[in-house]
Order: C-alpha cells, then structure tokens, then sequence
C-alpha cells in the first residue's frame, strides 16, 4: 500500500479534501430542497417510462450534441440506470450482455473479451469506450483492461452504445463501435446511499455515496466501493486461481457560474488485485513455466469541463483530464501517463445547418519493465496525437429528411494523417417510422504492441542429433505497420407503432483492409538458441456482413419483454499464398 500512497499523491490529497471537508462545510451551508427529488421517487419515475419515452431519451454518443434516440442515424443501444437495477448485475460487463449485436464474453472471473460485429478476444482492439468523455483505450495493445473500468453502478445515468463505426466523431479505434458510459450530475445523486450484497461468487460487495450542495449554485459527490470475488471452477472441479477484489473512490462537483457558464470536476482513485495462471519462459533453464499469479492494478484520473452557453443556437465546451493507471504481473509491468485536452464547438447556420466541430490533442507517456517473455523496445515511449473533426446537420426536407456528413482528421506519431469521414441520412416518411442509412470510414492505428513488442512464448529442446538445439518461438511488432482500415455500409429502421410495443432493425456490411497478420520470417541465432521468428503485418482484407434486430414489449408497467437477434458472418482473405477463413455467428 506505501508503494502505492507513493505513486498517487497528489490524487490522495484532492480525495481527502472531499472526503474530510467537504461533507462538513456542505452540511453546515444547506440542507436538501423538499423540491429536489428522492432516489426512491427517481426510480418510480424510470420504471414507469414507456417505449415513446425512451425513444425520446437525449444521447449525444452518435452525434457529439443532445438527441433523442429516434433521430440517430446510427444503430444506437441505450442501457438507462433502471436497466442496470432491475437486471442485478454488479459490474459494467455485465451489464453490456443487454446490447443486442454486442459480444460479450467472460473469460473467468476477472477477464472480459467485448466487442461489437466481430472480430472478438480478450485483446480486441476496435471498439473504443469512454467514461465520461475520457478514453479508456489503452495504446498498449488498442483495447481495454475490462477489470479496471468501474464506478458505483447507482450513479450511471445511461450507457450508449453505438454498433458500428464512431470515427468521425471520436477518432480512431471506434472502428466497430462505441460505448459511452455517463454518471449522473451530481445534483441527482444528493443524500446518503449504502449498498452491500454477499453470496457464494460475489462474497462481499458495497458501497457509499454521499451528496450535497455548498449554497445555491455547487453540488458535489464522494463514493467508495469495494468488491472480493471467489476464484472460478474448472469443470473437474478445481477453483481457478483467479480471485479478483479492488477499492476505488471517487467525486464529482458541479459549479453552476451564472446562466451561461457551469463547471465539473470529477475524479476517481483505484487499486486492487487479480489472480491469473501463467505460462511464460524461464530464461535461465530455458524452459517453459506455468505457475499461479497475481495481477496488482492501480490508477487514477481527474477531469474538468468547462461548459458554455453563448446563445439559443450556440455553445462550446473545453474538457481536459490526466490519468494515470499502473499495471504489473510476473511478466510485463506498465506506468502510463496521459494528458488529454478537447475543445468543442457548435451552433447553428441559417434554418438548415447545425454545425459541431473541434479540435484536440492528447499525450501518452509509459514505461515498461520488461522480461524475456515479453518485451517492449524501447521500454518507454511517449506519443502524440493531434485531431480536429467537423460535422454538418443539414434538413433537406423539414421533419421528413436530414443528411450528417462530417470527417475527424488526426496525426498520430505511428502512421501519420489519419482522415475518417462519414454521411448519414434519416429519413421519417411518417411519425413511428425512422429509416437511416450510412457509409463511413474508420481506422484503427498501430498499438505499442504492433511497432514494438517482443513475445517469446515457445521454448523446446531437441537433444538429437548432437549437440542439443534450444528453439524459441519469438512473435514481434513491425514499425512499418499501417493501420487498419475500414469501409461500412449500413441501414436501420425503427417502428414505434404504439407506447408499448418497438422494433428496431439494423444491417450492415463491412469492408477491411490492411488487417493484421503474423508472417513466419527466416530463422536466426541468438544468445547460443535457434529463433524461429514471426512478425505482424497487414495481409489480410475481409468482409462481414450481418442483421441485428431488438423488439421490446411492454405486458404491464413492471413487466417488460426484450427480444434480439443477431446473425454475423466474416469472410477474411488472406494473400494468394494463404488460405480463406469464412465464421458465421
């Protein structure tokens, strides 16, 4: 824990100022408004939503700007907190099961692999999520650390999520698609909540949030969680070991400067721990070693936007956030810093135009400690990425017809200039009935991974004939690497013939280039052992194409029924030396 204390210092010193001094001086200012609402009235309030009204639900995910779900032009999945409630789940992955079109696989007891149409792994490396506006896409490997993505599942406002390509808005890697997870304002989460839950899986969970306001104008929030999770079962009967258990605490504040301008500074602190079994390299006997071992995770972030109001038609938001996250097993060990600045801006132009653009820039620095199993050249690395985006609402016809067209530019320090653009077009031939189609274009950029890493993960000896041979089996990153490229082509229709009833229908078909492959290269001596080398490059295009559809039907006001389905097929195309693979799903 002093290493930790060590590493988050400064995170520690804003937390005890809101654990310690805030609650006191919001105790002493201001007492709860009669007016303001309970949790208890909010959750009556949620469960008694009809379909119309979630479908009228404000998301800004698909086009960066407040709208309802029936005018998104994309394939749009919104889980709302009373989702979240009523389905018992304890941790975001699982909650992500309710997306129709959505792959959610868990690995054991502390591993996710999650992605949307395709393409899914424990490392899967093209969907991109965000909390609260901050990207929790690691340029380690392109992907996500599902263990450490948390936060107390009672302050969730929504999670949205988009099925299909984001690029235009949120940049590279939103390739197959985008999960926004939002929190509630701090002004809806006020008074005490405490919740704690045991069982035979889930042996002790819990949590607590307190929320208050400083006068008239400042509303804050603190919480703790803690969670111990048991090991899994193998089918033989033997636990796994791979028992999973954190603490993590947080805030939020929220400053509402006049009329026309409000503040929010939020922040979260974690650390905790994930057992795992290894097989990895001893370098000194050269051989091969499966043992038992212990993932040790921590971080921190803390971030701020500014939001403005300059007119009716016309606002502007300027968000930045620094996180830091510590990562460290038996074979690899990463510190990475990020700083991310964003600016935005939109407004109206004439009757026909609304107009959202920006600009941003983001830098990560990591050190790694490395091992002979896995290691990364040079061990640390900083990277910068500059982008900007814009995107034009245009109605063509008034209430019948709008047309979305925009792209994100980007230059990162791997591959260069990046251009991902998109036009969408909604069309409503009558009040229940919203057809959209789109084509866009989305990248997903190398990883550190992909340019620098060295895998060592096959050692053998062969004793005859003389003298012994010791073969390594060596798997390793290309800086010439390009990124990974797509083409989708999709269409949706939703049909909202009564309050109670919904059908949501979404079809796609993708086209890859440029995707990754790892190519045998000619054998070499090294250090007295014969490596037989592989190398990642992009030899592979493909296509997948599939139908995603979500009906929900309310039977009373506490009985709801949801039914999805979801076909995929992937045809990949490797070079003509090569075989084809074709998956359906």
């Amino acid at each position: 824990m002093s290493k930790m204390y060590r590493s988050f210092k400064p995170f520690l010193t804003i937390w005890a100022f809101f654990f310690l001094f805030v609650p006191i001086l919001g105790h002493a200012q201001s007492e709860l408004s009669s007016s303001e609402k309970t949790l208890a009235q909010e959750m009556a309030e949620l469960s008694k939503l009809t379909f119309d009204d979630l479908m009228n639900l404000e998301i800004t995910s698909v086009s960066k700007k407040a709208q309802k779900v029936s005018e998104a032009a994309a394939a749009i999945f919104v889980i709302t907190n009373e989702d979240i409630r009523r389905s018992g789940v304890t941790s975001i992955p699982e909650a992500l099961r309710m997306v129709p079109g959505l792959q959610v696989a868990r690995i054991d007891a502390n591993k996710w692999a999650i992605t949307s149409r395709g393409f899914n792994d424990r490392y899967a490396n093209k969907l991109l999520v965000l909390m609260d506006g901050r990207s929790v896409y690691t340029p380690l490997y392109s992907g996500v650390y599902w263990d450490i993505q948390d936060t107390l599942l009672e302050d969730i406002e929504r999670i949205e999520v988009i099925r299909g390509p984001g690029a235009t808005l949120w940049g590279a890697n939103a390739v197959n698609g985008v999960i926004n997870i939002i929190t509630k304002r701090a002004k809806e989460t006020q008074g005490v909540l405490v919740t704690a839950g045991t069982g035979t899986e889930e042996r002790g969970f819990g949590g607590v949030r307190y929320g208050a306001k400083i006068g008239d104008d400042t509303y804050y929030r603190i919480y703790a969680k803690g969670f111990d999770r048991d090991n899994s079962v193998f089918a033989s009967g033997k636990e796994a070991d791979d028992s999973w258990q954190a603490l993590r605490s947080g805030f939020r504040l929220e400053y509402k400067a006049s009329d026309r301008d409000s503040m929010t500074l939020q922040g979260d602190i974690y650390e905790g721990d994930a057992g795992q079994t290894l097989t990895s390299t001893d370098r000194a006997s050269l051989s091969m070693q499966t043992f038992e071992d212990t993932i040790d995770v921590g971080g921190g972030n803390v971030l701020a936007r500014w939001d403005h109001i300059f007119s009716d038609t016309s606002d502007m938001a300027l968000q930045l956030y620094y996180d830091r996250t510590e990562r460290e097993d038996a074979v690899l060990k990463e510190i990475r810093d990020t700083f991310d600045i964003d600016f935005q801006n939109s407004f109206k132009m004439g009757d026909r135009h609304e107009i959202v653009w920006g600009v941003g820039y983001r830098f990560t620095q990591d050190k790694i400690r490395n091992s002979f199993t896995t290691s990364f050249d040079p061990d640390s690395r900083g990277d910068n990425l500059f982008s900007a985006f814009v995107q034009d609402e245009i109605t063509l016809i008034e209430d019948r017809l709008r047309m979305v067209c925009g792209s994100k530019f980007e230059h990162n320090d791997y591959t260069g200039f990046e251009y991902q653009p998109s036009v969408r077009f909604l069309w409503t031939p009558k009040e229940d009935h919203r057809v959209w189609t789109a084509i866009s274009r989305a990248v997903r950029t190398p990883s550190r991974a992909n340019e620098d890493m060295r895998l060592n993960y096959v050692i053998y000896s062969v004793p005859f004939p003389p003298p012994p041979t010791t073969y390594v089996m060596s798997f390793s990153g290309d800086r010439d690497f390009e990124s990974e490229e797509l083409v989708a082509y999709e269409f949706g229709y939703r049909f909202l013939p009564t309050d109670h009833f919904s059908i949501d229908i979404a079809v796609f078909y993708n086209v890859y280039d440029n995707l990754q492959t790892n190519e045998s290269k000619d054998r070499f001596s090294e250090n007295g052992y014969l490596v037989i080398p592989s190398q990642v490059e992009n030899r592979m295009d493909g296509e997948t194409y599939g139908v995603e559809v979500t009906t929900n039907c309310d039977i009373t006001d506490r009985w709801n029924l949801t039914a999805s389905y979801s076909y995929l097929q992937i045809q990949l195309h490797l070079d003509a030396s090569s075989r084809s693979t074709t998956e359906d799903r």
